[in-house]
């Protein structure tokens, strides 16, 4: 797969009171994930064409992909791809890159979800949803300890959009 073709559909940049290496380590420790990423674990073999997972609570898999570029503690970008092969085959896949820089005393974490073909809104307002909270607990969880709690429902508009396409929907 080319990652040329892709083309930035959310960007979102948030500053933590933090180290580049402190940042990486929680984007790619299974056991640190779990705290922010609402209970989820991420696994990355952390080289290019390595496994990308991310697992539910319960340890099944719920988003797979691969390692595109990996230069610690500055730069990943994985496909992000839900386990849901009707999604991916109409959708096609997401690729995520997190860049991370020094910014003074902290760190900014700029997170771009990606597309190789243009979504409607309703189609991106899953991610753009949840993206916000998984950036916020990690957020919370290096600075102060604790995750933050956010209670959320799957986004109405992004699973109607889904229908429309003729995808079944939980």
């Amino acid at each position: 797969m080319s990652i040329e073709k892709f083309k930035p559909a959310t960007v979102y940049t948030i500053y933590i009171a933090s180290t580049p290496e402190k940042v990486w380590q929680a984007l790619t420790s299974a056991e640190f994930s779990q705290k922010y990423f609402f209970g989820n674990s991420v696994e990355v073999e952390l080289r290019v064409g390595g496994a990308f997972i991310v697992r539910t609570p319960d340890g099944a898999r719920h988003i797979s992909g691969e390692v595109f570029e990996c230069d610690p503690p500055n730069k990943l970008t994985v496909t992000f791809n839900v386990n849901w092969p009707e999604l991916i085959e109409k959708l096609g896949p997401t690729l995520v890159t997190y860049e991370i820089e020094p910014a003074g005393d902290a760190v900014k974490l700029t997170m771009t979800e990606s597309h190789d073909r243009p979504l409607s809104d309703d189609i991106l307002s899953g991610g753009r949803q949840g993206w916000p909270a998984i950036l916020s607990s990690l957020k919370s969880v290096l600075e102060t300890g604790q995750p933050m709690v956010i209670k959320m429902a799957p986004p109405q508009r992004m699973l109607a959009a889904l229908r429309e396409l003729g995808i079944k929907t939980p």
